[in-house]
């Protein structure tokens, strides 16, 4: 996995940061050239941004006609002038077509702009390749989301098929704007429920780590990796049992996989996660993970949003058989 991990602090709290390469993002960046970078080529002048990687990468995204100045293609080679503008816009996929199914979802909040669904373990929050229908999205269809993009209207965030718990999704534009950029203020309070192997030392921690695809797995992240971005994630203790302990993780970001990533760094893989735990000591079938409680302030209307969700029938069926 590469890194190196440091837990600073007392007993009763823990703080690990991981480190593994810069992080990367290289989604929708523009940037107008300065006096001082006049005449760089547009390689190197990418190149020198974090955020855009490696120079190979730089070079595979002019390569593929994704970077452009003042609106036109250009070579690796081509020298920039001063007040330039340069962005990346890296292609996307054909959207798959959309289908309203008639999958029952709980909604536990709606109103006119947005609502909180309550999603069942085994069900993808929207399509994509493999997973055109059965989606979290195709059965809220007739509920009116709107915002975002075309494929995955109304999605502000996403939990892995098989975690359960709560989703906020909108039903306009104007509301599905002003969500994301909470979500970027670290202005909406997303808590979730997990059973982890091993017992955690501290009672109370955060875990830092850039969370990216793994290289070698395609299907995986790992930290750092490609593309990795900035991750952190709370924690506090909420039960021990014997070789096992129960958590509360709170996320500032929200990053592919991040808690069963960030949990198996610090040697404390989710129980019953297929892709990192490797193995199934309680038998259930997917990663004991849920997103129990979800909080913020209404973009629209300014009242105070706060849901809960009790834990999935096989989840707290696991626990009371642990406890007993």
């Amino acid at each position: 996995m590469g890194g190196g991990a440091a837990l600073q602090g007392g007993a009763s709290e823990a703080r690990f940061i991981l480190v593994d390469g810069p992080p990367v993002d290289v989604m929708r960046h523009r940037y107008v050239v300065p006096p001082d970078e006049a005449g760089a080529r547009l390689d190197v002048f990418l190149g020198r941004r974090a955020e855009m990687g490696s120079r190979s990468r730089v070079a595979a995204l002019i390569r593929a006609g994704e970077v452009t100045v003042d609106g036109a293609v250009r070579a690796k080679s081509h020298l920039l002038d001063e007040g330039q503008v340069v962005e990346v816009t890296p292609k996307r996929e054909a959207a798959p077509d959309l289908v309203v199914e008639p999958h029952e979802v709980p909604v536990l909040y709606e109103d006119e702009w947005l609502l909180v669904a309550d999603k069942p373990a085994g069900m993808p929050v929207h399509p994509s390749r493999g997973h055109a229908t059965g989606t979290l999205v195709g059965a809220l269809l007739g509920h009116g989301l709107s915002g975002g993009e075309e494929f995955r209207p109304g999605v502000v965030h996403r939990l892995d098929k098989d975690t359960t718990g709560l989703l906020v999704l909108t039903k306009s534009p104007e509301a599905y704007r002003r969500l994301v950029a909470m979500m970027r203020r670290k202005a909406v309070d997303r808590r979730y429920l997990a059973l982890v192997h091993g017992s955690i030392a501290a009672e109370t921690g955060t875990i830092e780590a850039p969370v990216g695809r793994d290289p070698a797995r395609r299907k995986s992240m790992t930290i750092g990796g490609v593309a990795a971005r900035e991750a952190r994630t709370h924690f506090r203790v909420l039960e021990r049992l014997g070789d096992l302990t129960l958590v509360e993780a709170r996320l500032d970001t929200g990053r592919t996989h991040q808690i069963r990533v960030h949990f198996l760094a610090i040697g404390h893989p989710v129980v019953g996660d297929p892709t990192y735990a490797r193995r199934d000591t309680l038998g259930l079938g997917r990663q004991f993970l849920h997103s129990h409680h979800l909080s913020f302030v209404h973009p629209m209307t300014g009242e105070v949003v706060d849901v809960e969700s009790p834990l999935p029938v096989d989840l707290a069926a696991a626990l009371a058989k642990l406890r007993a």
